[in-house]
């Protein structure tokens, strides 16, 4: 699957791609699709292809292609405090992407069939809250994984307000799929061929509708060849946060409010933000045409006079590099005000570090001083 839009340079040329073609088409999708980066979701070796819009897979990892991401993270119609299920979490890719949606008093829980695969997003999710810059512009709802085949989930677990299952659906499994979802709920996943939406607006009543066409592998029935064992899928349990980890929200959500204030101020007093990298402009090439006659060969170029803009496009360029200034050519680093701000703030370093959630580009910490964090979070 895949294929419907041109490959991108990097992570956010390919939204800028997919917004083109209208796959991404609201503010939040955007956003969390640009916070992500595909290509941390790949092995080294095929990063390449990230930013193709391919499926990939590799032994038991699978990536499905940026277009059907986006089409199934618009039809979950996302909402900070939702509760969301991802039957066939694999990577952890797309939920971590809903996790920067659904914020810090939502629910992100995932099923995965393979061990190694739920290991590989647990590593992905590590890297990414050390490493991303999104982590502290986004208020993220972490996700949860376990092991085990989706269709054995144990009955009594909760029901979601999200659910998405990344596998084909047989039609006898319909009605349970419907069962993991509340009233009001929305369930995504590719049913018959076709990835459909389908909300429940009533205890039995549904509302379905076919997005698209798609070829998804199908779900993997239950192997029952131990009888006798259990193999109940448990959904990880839905945690109350503690009132410490309340209270780090509040304070980093306070502080984003002073930056975000801090801003506008400056941009008031006509404070010009730095200039956008400038991308590189893609035209449309002239097809070259080779004719085969006989045993001769005649290569001959066909263009449309109306699409030959090569003079106006040199002309352009020149203009483009006669006013072009060197913030122009070379993006600034971004700078992470969060992390300056609490840096800055007069408390113990093990308190700003714990704030911080001890991610790795902050600051060294020293042994010393985590031993002194430790001790503060079991007051």
């Amino acid at each position: 699957m895949g294929g419907a839009v041109s490959a991108g340079e990097d992570n956010d040329e390919l939204i800028d791609n997919l917004k083109e073609a209208q796959y991404i088409r609201t503010e939040l999708v955007e956003q969390a699709f640009r916070a992500v980066d595909r290509a941390d979701y790949y092995l080294e070796e095929f990063k390449e292809n990230a930013y193709k819009d391919l499926a990939w897979k590799h032994g038991n990892i699978h990536l499905s292609a940026p277009c059907i991401y986006s089409e199934v993270m618009e039809a979950l119609d996302l909402q900070p405090g939702l509760s969301f299920l991802n039957l066939g979490s694999g990577t952890g890719y797309l939920s971590s992407m809903v996790g920067l949606i659904l914020g810090p008093f939502g629910v992100n829980h995932g099923v995965e069939l393979h061990s190694d695969v739920t290991e590989y997003a647990k590593q992905k999710l590590d890297f990414f809250i050390r490493t991303s810059e999104s982590f502290d512009k986004f208020d993220f709802c972490e996700p949860s994984f376990v092991t085990g085949n989706c269709l054995e989930i144990s009955p009594d677990r909760s029901q979601y307000d999200r659910v998405y299952c990344g596998a084909g659906v047989q039609k006898e499994h319909e009605d349970y799929m419907k069962g993991l979802l509340k009233v009001g709920g929305i369930l995504v996943m590719p049913l018959e061929e076709k990835l459909t939406k389908i909300t429940r607006t009533g205890p039995s009543a549904w509302e379905t509708k076919k997005i698209l066409a798609v070829s998804f592998a199908p779900l993997i029935q239950p192997c029952h060849s131990e009888p006798g064992k259990s193999r109940l899928v448990q959904l990880p349990p839905l945690a109350v946060r503690s009132l410490q980890d309340l209270a780090r929200i509040a304070i980093r959500g306070t502080i984003k409010k002073v930056i975000h204030q801090e801003t506008v101020n400056k941009a008031g007093n006509g404070l010009k933000n730095t200039p956008k990298f400038k991308r590189r402009r893609v035209r449309r090439r002239r097809m070259e045409t080779i004719v085969f006659l006989d045993k001769e060969v005649f290569a001959s170029r066909v263009s449309n006079p109306s699409d030959d803009t090569s003079c106006e496009d040199l002309e352009e360029d020149r203009r483009e590099e006669e006013v072009k200034t060197p913030s122009e050519t070379k993006p600034d680093p971004p700078v992470n005000f969060l992390r300056e701000k609490v840096l800055s703030l007069p408390l113990p370093d093990p308190l700003k570090y714990y704030l911080l959630y001890y991610r790795e580009n902050n600051r060294v910490i020293s042994s010393q001083n985590t031993v002194c964090v430790h001790s503060w979070e079991n007051v």
